[in-house]
């Protein structure tokens, strides 16, 4: 009687990683005798490439938004085994982290500038381009209530203080969620206080890390209240700064540096790698950023478009709504932050405002 040989052993993926975003690189080690290496998605097949080593990485393009994948080694015998990952946000390649000079884009400056313009109260925006470079803004560094946007720095501190990514279902892990896609002011608190002790310690290391980072038109400022230019450069400056009292404040052009130093971060590169955030926890930021469930702002015109993926944070109270995020296309990505004040009552004009910035920013760098 002949006894069939066991099947091979799993392949054992490193990258991507559960709760995490994925440029998609997939690496690992295959099982003795492997001699080909299969990446799938469902029911598509990404990559199938032949592998003389045990060692594979490959880069596909992975479908926008969760999934799970599957890497499927199959030997000489054509015997196969499987490992899957998931859920992974899947991020397109060509919008892979890296380091690129700024520049004024004029025909954008001339849009946002109008768009800024025609808002009936104070606005500040600012969009770039992260692939090439390019952008514009209007009234970028005027200062205005943070509300919740600045739940997106906390969460940055908390975990450049932890001891890498949040285990899923962990303490720190809901807290997270909870802060960022259902905007929960009493879980805002509780990672203040697990920072430092209080919300006003928190705050101060909230405050401590973007000054670091060259963040400095953007205060921290206790916990959330719980109800029961130069030439050449994108221009950052304030064309009108409303009065509106004290409390915590931020600035469009702040909002897009820390964006843009999570998504630098995510490649190892940029100012937040020293600060603690490794490239695994900026990953895992950007899966939970992924799962901010508030459609109607920055991806009002663009967040349904095919392969259009909007990571972002908004916050608003009743006289100011702000939205601030990273757009993800097929050719790349870009940063953009619209803030609003109206003493009135904001409305969802400021809404509309946010959507046309991004359509215009969208427009604009796929030509």
């Amino acid at each position: 009687m002949t006894v069939a040989a066991p099947p091979p052993p799993p392949p054992a993926i490193e990258q991507p990683a559960p709760y995490q975003a994925s440029y998609g690189v997939v690496t690992g080690e295959a099982p003795a005798g492997t001699r080909r290496i299969v990446v799938r998605v469902g029911d598509r097949t990404l990559a199938a490439r032949p592998l003389r080593q045990r060692r594979f990485a490959l880069r596909v393009e992975l479908p926008r938004g969760e999934s799970s994948i599957r890497v499927v080694a199959v030997d000489g015998a054509g015997r196969r085994s499987w490992s899957t990952v998931g859920p992974v946000l899947g991020l397109p390649l060509a919008a892979r982290p890296g380091l690129r000079r700024e520049r004024a884009d004029p025909g954008l400056l001339r849009t946002v500038r109008r768009l800024g313009a025609g808002y009936p109260g104070t606005a500040g925006i600012y969009v770039q381009s992260l692939t090439t470079g390019a952008g514009g803004a209007w009234n970028a560094r005027a200062r205005l209530p943070a509300a919740s946007t600045l739940k997106l720095a906390i969460a940055v501190a908390a975990l450049a203080r932890g001891d890498g990514v949040p285990a899923p279902g962990s303490t720190v892990d809901g807290l997270l969620h909870r802060m960022l896609a259902l905007s929960d002011n009493e879980s805002a608190n509780t990672l203040e206080v697990w920072l430092a002790g209080s919300t006003s310690g928190g705050s101060y290391v909230v405050n401590s890390l973007l000054r670091s980072i060259g963040i400095v038109d953007t205060e921290m400022y206790g916990g959330y209240e719980i109800e029961r230019s130069t030439s050449g450069r994108i221009p950052r400056r304030v064309d009108e700064q409303p009065s509106w009292g004290l409390g915590k404040y931020t600035t469009a052009a702040d909002l897009a540096a820390l964006l843009r130093a999570v998504w630098l971060a995510s490649g190892g590169l940029g100012p937040l790698e020293p600060a603690g955030l490794s490239r695994s926890e900026a990953k895992y930021l950007l899966f939970r950023l992924g799962r901010v469930r508030d459609p109607d702002k920055l991806g009002r015109e663009v967040g349904r478009l095919p392969g259009v993926t909007v990571l972002h944070k908004a916050g608003w109270i009743d006289a100011a709504r702000h939205d601030a995020g990273l757009v993800f296309w097929h050719g790349g990505v870009y940063t953009a932050a619209v803030l609003t004040w109206r003493p009135g009552g904001a409305g969802t004009s400021a809404d509309v405002l946010a959507g046309r910035v991004a359509r215009a920013g969208l427009d604009r760098f796929r030509g």
